[in-house]
């Protein structure tokens, strides 16, 4: 699963559909049901990672705040410990400085960061890397460069050996500059439109509390390697008339390893 599960901060109120106390039970009830293998989510501060980690009591979790330390929003990742074993992890900022913390150096005005982590499947002991991230709100030159990055990690020798899965809020729809750097001259494969099945319409992952929209703006994606396989992926939009847990919708596939 991917999500962005918004930020909790302290200008809103109980009843507006923004308020973190109103969303927190939401967001819990919906990991606690669906018990993704790995999750990446983005946005996440500190004092909301808690709901998180008790929701998926089984659980570890990789990543610090982009600001160092707690600081800052994460783009953590969590995993099921049961399943997978963790055998190392890194941060990366997306800049040209990429291991100084809260560097941003591309036109963005806000630091953004990637998290990746290579576990092992203990079931079927194959080895993988997940990669999860939050690209920049307005600096598209930012969200290229960035892509940039991503495309000569993943294509790059450290993790050449193994298939790579991409989680994140890109922040921009397909067929964006961003998009075609990562897929149509990237080394990955977009899970939506290569998907065995979708069993979902295609909403727009970015509803902002309001209706859900078929056909909508999809500027969250789950990307794959070659060696990757999304068997089913669905977006979680949330019917009318009931509450969001967030203003993006999660993204959730089945996945298979070759």
């Amino acid at each position: 699963m991917t999500f962005n599960i918004r930020l909790a901060h302290g200008h809103t109120r109980s009843g507006e559909p923004d308020h973190w106390p109103d969303r927190a039970p939401l967001v819990a009830t919906l990991l606690r049901a669906e018990q993704p293998t790995l999750l990446g989510i983005q946005e996440g501060t500190f004092p909301q990672l808690p709901v998180i980690a008790s929701a998926l009591p089984g659980h570890g979790m990789v990543g610090y705040g982009r600001d160092g330390g707690s600081a800052g929003e994460h783009a953590a990742i969590f995993f099921d410990a049961a399943r997978l074993r963790l055998l190392e992890w890194d941060q990366l900022w997306l800049s040209d400085t990429p291991r100084l913390v809260g560097s941003c150096t591309w036109g963005n005005q806000v630091t953004r960061i990637l998290t990746w982590a290579r576990f092992r499947d203990r079931a079927t002991n194959t080895d993988f890397v997940h990669v999860n991230t939050h690209f920049d709100h307005e600096s598209e030159q930012a969200r290229v460069r960035s892509a940039e990055m991503l495309a000569d990690l993943v294509a790059g020798d450290q993790f050449a050996d193994v298939p790579v899965i991409v989680t994140g809020d890109f922040n921009a729809p397909v067929g964006s500059p961003s998009w075609h750097a990562l897929v149509t001259r990237g080394p990955l494969a977009d899970f939506w439109e290569t998907a065995d099945q979708r069993v979902t319409p295609a909403w727009g992952t970015f509803p902002d509390y309001g209706e859900r929209v078929e056909d909508g703006e999809r500027i969250d994606w789950m990307l794959g390697s070659p060696g990757v396989r999304a068997e089913k992926i669905g977006i979680g939009a949330v019917p009318v008339g009931e509450p969001a847990p967030s203003d993006h919708a999660p993204i959730q596939a089945l996945i298979r390893l070759s």
